[in-house]
């Protein structure tokens, strides 16, 4: 593991992202906020099927999304990303916390108090091969939104589905066609024409080009991007590959082992990471150009993510930060605005004055560590 505690041309490891039209942040209140958000699985055994454990896998997640904006949640395997996003869709129940959406808690909402709101909320599946039903033609699967809502369209749902098809730059012609006569990034394509379909304000997009080739993952990347200037889309996108959540994020929130490490501005994040974490992954991150390769210093975290069944008590990347002091062992340090718009949670942050002293400061003054 390097010592240094900031690599050298981390802004510069991913390349800047192409001028896409997209504003650099939004403004206006929250579309989806996220407070203190909880899931923890109970771990049974013996016969009697008793609780001997319990899986953080969200231990405490705050954030809010603006409308028109995009928030990249980024972290490695077994973060909690896709936990976070099953939560915000309802597909699972959260252990504690609080989701609101228009500033209604649909915390507690029950199934049936969701059916209406499944129009404005939808979900971009990771899998294109898996979120497609083989035995329905693509017009069936891209028209069951249409009935599960019994939804009344102008010129009935078979014309609005191949609307839906040109608009996400298929051919109405594949109407009749089964999801096994398309390639990757085209059943990717029928999958966000049925999240589409009943127009939502706010779409889950987990890992939606991680299944496709890099080519690939640009035409989908470039749709999503256009369709949400288009249709006024607000997303949450949850990857892992930090090059596509620079291109298509208006801020980005790292998350690490259930909690989140830092969230802040795109631009500011990469060019000026606060938190060790997010340094060690921007410096991980390949670069084409033998030069600037030549001029980075690359950070190699020691051991493996520990496991949610226990993790480090106060700061949980102290076992692997190399930043890592007592206080790190003994403490758990806030997530706390250290600059405008970009919070951290650190008690030794980087490519920043703030001292130890400051953090706390700020922590006590903030009513809810954030």
């Amino acid at each position: 593991m390097s010592t240094s505690q900031s690599p050298a041309g981390a802004g510069d490891a991913v390349a800047a992202p192409a001028a896409t039209g997209k504003t650099a942040r939004k403004t206006g209140e929250p579309l989806l906020e996220v407070t203190d958000l909880r899931k923890h699985f109970p771990v049974t055994a013996g016969l009697l099927r008793r609780q001997v454990a319990t899986v953080k896998a969200v231990d405490g997640v705050s954030f809010s999304v603006r409308k028109g904006e995009t928030l990249g949640l980024v972290g490695e395997s077994g973060c909690g990303k896709t936990t976070t996003g099953r939560m915000i869709m309802k597909l699972l129940e959260s252990t504690s916390g609080k989701i609101s959406f228009e500033g209604h808690d649909i915390t507690k909402y029950n199934q049936g108090k969701m059916r209406p709101l499944r129009r404005d909320i939808q979900m971009i599946f990771q899998d294109p091969y898996s979120s497609l039903n083989p035995r329905k033609t693509v017009g069936a699967i891209v028209g069951a939104p249409f009935h599960l809502q019994n939804i009344q369209t102008e010129n009935g749902v078979k014309k609005a589905v191949q609307d839906l098809l040109e608009l996400v730059g298929l051919s109405p012609e594949h109407y009749n066609r089964y999801p096994h006569e398309f390639s990757g990034g085209q059943r990717q394509r029928i999958g966000i024409a049925r999240t589409l379909a009943l127009k939502p304000k706010l779409i889950v997009a987990d890992e939606p080009v991680s299944a496709l080739d890099v080519s690939v993952q640009a035409q989908v990347v470039n749709l999503l991007e256009d369709l949400q200037d288009e249709l006024d889309l607000t997303y949450v996108v949850i990857a892992h590959d930090l090059s596509v959540v620079r291109h298509i994020s208006d801020r980005v929130a790292v998350m690490y082992l259930g909690k989140l490490v830092e969230i802040a501005d795109r631009d500011d994040l990469y060019e000026r990471p606060m938190h060790p974490y997010t340094n060690a992954l921007l410096s991980a991150v390949p670069v084409p150009d033998p030069a600037q390769r030549e001029g980075r210093d690359r950070i190699r975290l020691q051991g493996d993510v520990p496991s949610p069944l226990d993790p480090p008590p106060a700061c949980r990347f102290h076992t692997r930060c190399w930043k890592a002091q007592d206080i790190c062992k003994q403490v758990e340090p806030p997530l706390v605005e250290l600059s405008p718009g970009h919070m951290t949670a650190c008690h030794f942050p980087e490519n920043t004055t703030v001292s130890e002293t400051d953090v706390v400061a700020k922590a006590a003054v903030s009513p809810e560590g954030d």
